[in-house]
């Protein structure tokens, strides 16, 4: 699972540096949301994930579903902002959208400290 997380944490530190070269070389800053979104919780979340994972030797049932969590719930808010902060949608359509991708990375952050504290117990 750290292999999994590091890698798609890469993918996104390579998406949040492209779109920040993009907005500094057009000088629209319009996506500076979305970008720190992608840099944070795509990238930094994901590679902390990824070390938890490979520091602690984490096994459980449940980690290919809090994998999915995160990375599903992420991707989802990431498009969201992108398509809000590029006009592209109207928000009356994307918050909900929103709303639900942000719960979906909630409960993989509450999966994650599951994770993390039945590992402490063995």
């Amino acid at each position: 699972m750290a292999n999994k997380y590091v890698l798609s944490g890469l993918g996104y530190a390579l998406l949040g540096l492209v779109l920040g070269i993009y907005m500094a070389a057009s000088k629209d800053h319009g996506q500076l949301v979305t970008h720190a979104h992608i840099l944070l919780l795509g990238f930094v979340v994901s590679c902390v994930y990824g070390l938890l994972y490979k520091i602690w030797a984490l096994e459980h049932k449940l980690a290919f579903l809090q994998y999915l969590s995160h990375q599903v719930g992420s991707f989802l808010l990431l498009v969201s902002l992108f398509c809000l902060y590029g006009g592209i949608l109207p928000e009356s359509i994307l918050g909900p959208v929103l709303g639900i991708s942000s719960i979906i990375v909630l409960v993989g952050t509450v999966l994650m400290k599951i994770i993390f504290i039945q590992s402490m117990k063995k």
